[in-house]
């Protein structure tokens, strides 16, 4: 190793200063076994308990790519295709303009089914959990026809079509939670046990993840924690007050979206038992083919994130890596591995905050580069986009809270208010452009890529959200 672990150490302590974040755990892991793991912060502020690596914290859309590989292996040993079409699963589930046959299990797994961002889970959430008053809550009670508690009401809004498809099936990628709930009951049906059951027998208990659950409302998460589980904060920035509560968001049908709770120190070792093709301790306990299906060669290889099933693929340092976020209520998660062996997890108990370069340097001790080395996909060249004119417009969400995305070209500078944050485009070659703070230029803010027709932009991928022009 090219760092020694006290250095390590000393820069993620100080970097956990810099962010002010208010707990986290972290882990490494490699061919040589656990290489470094610890927390920061804490767990109970009232308590004053510190966080550590087998401390519980929610995962949220780490958990997809627990689905996606159960759909794998299930497919490996026959009991399902991911070629197959969702309309075997549910018959009565039909995405406008679209053939049935071409929304395949595999398609929705890559978010390619032609979904835009919609607001399903935010309902979810807000009707099955405490009253709030705030602006978000008030907007979903409000706008949700339904308690969205039961998949069949997924598919009845899906049906129904009162939203603007993006595209073709397997055109073009858009991040979509309602495909991995529709996934969730697949494996139901495909397996004959749920997916609770299924990732507790085929990966939980295999790989001696002791504290992994996947749970609706943490009631097993917190029987098996035995106390060592955190809290969830939020902070208002405005205040500058940090809140906390154990409120644990409740989204029924969208379990194997979100719904995992689980230790730094158990994740790594799920990736890692994906970084070696299904092997773990010397047992084969997941098919080599599952794995390979999930991340294999079919699917490219390159600085901007491919996603796979489950997973993002990209070049980091040389090499491929393979990660996930996720973000909830008082979760703040990111955690993958890489194809030299090596498995990182960062988990945070505070909820809407930037974690990915925790992971960075934890990825830059195990490929021996500097630590505070960037890994960034879309970086500005020298040079200025020829037609801006063709980006300036409305984008337009409707996942949560209508989201816009405003592109406008001001004094020669193209600009964005993004959910309102204020951001300039620079410009990164092709249809690409990075955000960054229009206060702070240093500050990275998201990184979009914008879709051409008939001479002008019909839309803008914002991170891994596909907005349409209003």
């Amino acid at each position: 190793m090219r760092h020694d672990l006290n250095t390590l150490n000393a820069y993620l302590e100080k970097l956990f200063e810099e962010k002010g974040y208010s707990g986290m755990a972290v882990s490494l892991r490699g061919p040589e076994g656990a290489v470094f793991e610890r927390g920061f912060g804490f767990r109970n502020m009232e308590q004053q308990q510190p966080a550590d690596e087998n401390t519980i914290f929610g995962i949220a859309s780490m958990s997809k790519s627990m689905t996606a590989l159960a759909c794998c292996i299930l497919h490996a040993e026959g009991k399902l295709d991911i070629n197959d079409p969702i309309t075997k699963y549910f018959p009565d589930l039909h995405i406008p303009g679209a053939p049935d046959e071409c929304v395949t299990l595999k398609v929705i797994a890559m978010h390619r089914a032609g979904l835009p961002p919609l607001p399903p889970l935010e309902w979810s959430i807000a009707m099955n959990g405490p009253e709030q008053d705030n602006p978000w809550y008030h907007h979903m009670v409000k706008t949700a026809p339904n308690k969205m508690e039961t998949i069949d009401q997924i598919v009845e809004y899906l049906t129904e079509g009162n939203y603007n498809v993006l595209a073709a099936p397997g055109e073009i990628m858009s991040y979509s939670n309602d495909g991995y709930a529709l996934l969730s009951y697949v494996v139901d049906k495909a397996a004959g046990i749920s997916l609770e059951e299924f990732l507790k027998q085929r990966v939980f208990e295999p790989l001696g993840m002791t504290r992994s659950v996947l749970d609706l409302d943490c009631s097993e998460a917190k029987a098996m924690a035995e106390g060592n589980i955190t809290s969830l904060f939020e902070k208002d920035y405005e205040e500058d007050k940090l809140y906390w509560d154990d409120d644990w968001e409740v989204l029924p049908p969208f379990r194997g979206c979100a719904c995992v709770k689980s230790t730094a120190s158990d994740m790594t070792k799920y990736y890692k038992m994906l970084a070696d093709y299904g092997m773990w301790e010397g047992k084969q306990i997941v098919p080599r083919e599952a794995v390979e299906l999930m991340i294999g060669r079919e699917f490219p290889l390159r600085k901007e994130p491919f996603y796979c099933l489950g997973l993002t693929k990209n070049l980091i340092g040389g090499m491929a890596i393979y990660q996930h976020t996720g973000g909830l209520h008082g979760v703040s998660s990111m955690g993958g591995f890489t194809e030299t062996g090596y498995s990182a997890t960062v988990l945070c108990n505070q909820g809407d905050v930037d974690v990915e370069e925790f992971l960075w340097v934890l990825y830059n001790f195990a490929l021996e580069l500097p630590l505070d080395t960037k890994h960034y996909w879309a970086m500005p060249v020298d040079r200025e986009f020829s037609k801006p004119e063709m980006l300036c417009g409305d984008y337009f969400s409707q996942e949560g809270l209508p989201a816009h995305t405003v592109i406008t070209y001001e004094e020669g500078v193209l600009k964005a208010d993004y959910n309102g944050v204020k951001g300039i485009l620079k410009y990164c070659g092709g249809l690409v452009f990075a955000v960054v703070a229009e206060k702070n230029p240093k500050q990275r803010v998201s990184s979009f890529r914008f879709f051409l027709r008939d001479g002008k932009a019909w839309a803008v991928r914002c991170y891994n959200r596909v907005y349409q022009r209003v």
